[in-house]
């Protein structure tokens, strides 16, 4: 990419598209495209294409989906697939109709096996069953790696996918129905010390171990790999390489809000996969990694969750 590349960044107001944009505009890139929903709505095909056919993009970002945690997964399971499937499809159709060269596709860590070995190697998909709390959300992004890996192989096209860790930063969700963990605990939190409860809840057993990377590293990941020419790889994990107990989140998170009551474990609501650590061995081989680390990167969040939610 140069800086008068045209680049189209599709979910530019979501967590990932955001910073995308944000780290694109610090790199230096002006030849920037991204319409807000008003301006594009990606649930209608001929839309798509038109804007396609009107704009040519030499790289898109497809990182335009619907998200959300254990809670809103498990609820609106055909939301999640339906949705999901339908954006990517409309997406790959008019992109291919004009021939953009190059495309990166997000996926989600969630897309690997329940039980597989760790850390996940992206051998590992599809070799065993899906976590079932996550499975209609996990099945419309396998369908979109594989879609995007087939167009490279058979079209020659610079499509391939990323497939990164849990996420969080600036710009999150902070829905108490759909957010991720570490929003849905900030704001969780920071409801019950305005209510002044001296007794927080946090869901599950708080042994499950998970893997976080601030949102601003994803973004540069993304950028550099989009960078790359004639990659062998049509799926490469992005994560951090650390993990914490839920649990350890959770007084973390209270230490820096500065709650100061008790926290408690919900054992009824469910932990989904023990463990979902990525092995980030090819991206790190490429020359990339993190560098804002969780002690940093939840000072950040915390922050900017305030100022919105005084």
């Amino acid at each position: 990419m140069n800086n008068t590349s045209k680049i189209l960044v599709l979910g530019s107001r979501g967590l990932v598209g955001s910073a995308i944009l944000r780290e694109l505009r610090k790199q230096g890139f002006v030849n920037l495209l991204h319409p807000t929903r008003e301006e594009l709505d990606l649930f209608r095909q001929v839309e798509v294409e038109n804007y396609f056919k009107t704009h040519e993009p030499e790289y898109v970002f497809l990182a335009a989906a619907k998200v959300g945690g254990i809670l809103a997964n498990s609820t609106f399971r055909a939301d999640f697939i339906f949705e999901n499937l339908q954006i990517q499809q409309n997406v790959f159709n008019a992109a291919f109709r004009v021939r953009t060269p190059n495309l990166l596709f997000l996926g989600s860590s969630c897309i690997y096996p329940k039980n597989a070995p760790q850390p996940l190697k992206e051998e590992y998909l599809l070799t065993s069953d899906l976590e079932p709390t996550n499975e209609p959300y996990a099945v419309a992004k396998i369908a979109g790696l594989k879609t995007t890996e087939s167009f490279r192989l058979q079209y020659g096209l610079n499509w391939t996918s990323v497939m990164p860790t849990n996420l969080y930063g600036i710009n999150d969700n902070f829905d108490l129905n759909s957010a991720h963990v570490i929003p849905g605990l900030i704001a969780r939190m920071h409801g019950s010390m305005k209510r002044a409860e001296k007794v927080f809840t946090v869901w599950g057993s708080g042994r499950p171990l998970r893997e976080f990377l601030y949102v601003d590293d994803m973004a540069r990941a993304c950028i550099y790999v989009s960078g790359m020419k004639n990659l062998n790889h049509g799926l490469i994990n992005i994560g951090s390489g650390d993990e914490i107990a839920i649990g350890e989140l959770a007084k973390l998170v209270a230490q820096k809000l500065n709650f100061q009551g008790e926290l408690v474990f919900d054992g009824s609501k469910p932990d989904g996969t023990m463990r979902k650590l990525l092995d980030i061995s090819i991206m790190t081989s490429f020359g990339w990694k993190p560098v804002v680390n969780l002690n940093e990167g939840l000072n950040l969040t915390i922050e900017h969750f305030l100022q919105n939610n005084p």
